[in-house]
């Protein structure tokens, strides 16, 4: 069996050391200690998780789509030109760059720090602005 030290769960699961310490506190994770005394999580346990919170992501979900490879993060920026536009999106570790019609983006009216999940559909990744206004701090 796999275990992960806490640093490298949190980084695996898009979250903080303390996020990860705090789950284990609360019991959402059980820790265990590796032969040097560090606190370490089950890899299995940690795969379980990773799935309930991407299950948990996409029930708040306002599009229906029958896309199942979706992730969710911020618009860290847009390059547009006339005719095309470049997006970037970071969802947790990850960066995801999405081409598309400058008017898409502009009828989606994206703006750098809005969120927004990226969709993967055979070889398309398509971005869409989530409208929800749970998801929003401020406008």
């Amino acid at each position: 069996m796999t275990n992960y030290r806490i640093s490298r769960a949190a980084n695996l699961l898009g979250v903080s050391s303390d996020t990860v310490r705090r789950w284990i506190q609360t019991g959402r994770l059980a820790a265990m200690h590796d032969n040097a005394g560090r606190q370490t999580v089950s890899g299995q346990e940690l795969a379980q998780l990773a799935q309930d919170l991407a299950t948990a992501a996409t029930a708040d979900s306002t599009v229906a789509s029958s896309a199942r490879n979706r992730a969710t993060g911020l618009v860290t920026s847009i390059i547009k030109d006339t005719v095309m536009a470049q997006v970037n999106l970071q969802c947790g570790p990850y960066r995801f760059v999405s081409l598309m019609s400058r008017e898409a983006v502009d009828e989606l009216q994206l703006d750098v720090g809005d969120t927004a999940t990226m969709v993967v559909k055979a070889t398309n990744v398509i971005v869409e602005k989530n409208t929800n206004p749970k998801e929003r701090i401020s406008s």
